[in-house]
C-alpha cells in the first residue's frame, strides 16, 4: 500500500465528473487500499478517487461509530443518492482545501445505492455526519468541490481565506 498525493484546489481533476467503474479489477482494489491508507494518514473522514488524481467513481470513508474511533471503513463504487430528506447546516472541511472549514447546508438523511469492493450492491441509509460525508464525497465524484455549495459572496470569502491559509502554511498548489 502507498500514501497517495492529495490534489488540492484548483487542480482540474477536482472539477470534472468522474468515470463509472466498469469492472472491479485488482488495480481497482489496490487503489481502494491506497486511498484508505491515504485517508487515515491525513486524518480524513473520507477520500474520493479524484482527490488523488484518479477520475473514477470510487470513495472510501470512515466516520467514527463511537468516541474510541472504532473503524467503520466503507468503500463505495459508482454511488448514487436515491433519496434525500430534511436539511441541516454543518461545518465541513476537505483534504483538497487544507485548513479551510465552511458551513454547508446538506440533506439531513440520505439513501445511497453503490457497489462494495467485492461488487455486491448495497443500499446505505445515513443521517447526521454519515449523511454529510456521503454527500461530500459524491460531490467530488460529480466534479463539485466544497466552495461550489456556497453562495457567490461566501464562495469569494472562502477562496480568499483558502489562499491566505495556503500562503501562511506553505500549502502546495
Amino acid at each position: 500500500m502507498a500514501i497517495l498525493k492529495i490534489r488540492t484546489y484548483p487542480d482540474p481533476v477536482l472539477t470534472r465528473p468522474a468515470e463509472l467503474v466498469r469492472e472491479i479489477t485488482p488495480e481497482v482494489t489496490a487503489l481502494i487500499d491506497d486511498m484508505a491508507e491515504t485517508m487515515y494518514f491525513n486524518d480524513g473522514l473520507g477520500l474520493a478517487a479524484p482527490q488523488v488524481g484518479i477520475s473514477k467513481r470510487i470513495f472510501v470513508m470512515d466516520v467514527p461509530v463511537d468516541e474510541e474511533r472504532s473503524s467503520n471503513l466503507r468503500v463505495l463504487i459508482n454511488p448514487e443518492i436515491t433519496a434525500r430528506e430534511g436539511w441541516f447546516v454543518m461545518e465541513e472541511g476537505c483534504l483538497s482545501f487544507p485548513e479551510l472549514t465552511v458551513e454547508i447546508q446538506r440533506a439531513a438523511n440520505v439513501t445511497v445505492e453503490a457497489l462494495e469492493r467485492d461488487g455486491r450492491k448495497i443500499v446505505v441509509e445515513a443521517e447526521g455526519l454519515d449523511a454529510v460525508c456521503l454527500q461530500h464525497e459524491i460531490d467530488h465524484l460529480d466534479g463539485l468541490v466544497l466552495v461550489d455549495r456556497l453562495g457567490p459572496l461566501m464562495r469569494r470569502f472562502a477562496l480568499k481565506e483558502f489562499a491566505r491559509l495556503q500562503r501562511t502554511t506553505g500549502g502546495e498548489e
